[in-house]
Parts: C-alpha cells; structure tokens; sequence
C-alpha cells in the first residue's frame, strides 16, 4: 500500500479544493441555506426574510456557496433565484449529525 503524502502538487490542489468547499459550508447561516435550497429555489429577498439578515450579508453568504460550487443562481425577471446544485453536501452534513450524536453518547455515558 502507498503512503499518502502532500508532496506532490495534484494532491495538494486536491485538498486545497476540498477545504475550500467545506470552508464554504463552515458557517452556521451558509449551512442554513444549504438545508432550505435542498427543498426547492429561493430568490435573495425570501433568503433574506428567513434569515433575518440584511441583503448583503446573504448576498455574501450565497456567493462563497456558490464559487465553491454548491449552489448556482437564476434570473428571473428583476429576482436572481438559487438552487442546490451539490446535493452531495447534504450527506456531509448527515456525517457531522452522527458525529454529533456519537459525541453526544459519549458525554453521557462518561457522567
């Protein structure tokens, strides 16, 4: 077996645009968004309600979602729409779920 190392620049790229993907995710508010994209389209004012942020802050937030990847914009009349294009990243968040729980239990059964 073949010892993994950063030494070569390909895996470096490699996970370097990983972390930028799940630095993209690190964030309670682009987390949020995620989940409710996952269920249908939503314009930036009805993000912006939900979230109880102004326009630029969510604008901000959708932005890195989408330079990484996850999310991707359409306009519609005078409404620029997202939607979820990395489904993916819901299974990503299911792990940090059990990861959670399992640390959870642990806690528990420590006290």
């Amino acid at each position: 077996m073949q010892m993994l190392t950063l030494n070569n620049a390909q895996a470096q790229a490699r996970y370097e645009a990983r972390a930028r993907i799940i630095k993209a995710l690190a964030h309670p508010t682009r987390l949020f968004i995620v989940d409710v994209l996952a269920q249908q389209s939503y314009c930036v004012c009805e993000l912006t309600a939900m979230i109880g942020a102004d326009t630029s802050t969510v604008s901000k937030h959708l932005s890195l979602l989408k330079d990484a990847g996850l999310v991707s914009d359409e306009k519609k009349g005078t409404q620029v729409y997202y939607h979820l294009v990395a489904p993916c990243a819901l299974r990503f968040l299911e792990c940090a779920e059990s990861v959670m729980k399992v640390r959870l239990e642990r806690q528990l059964a420590a006290v």
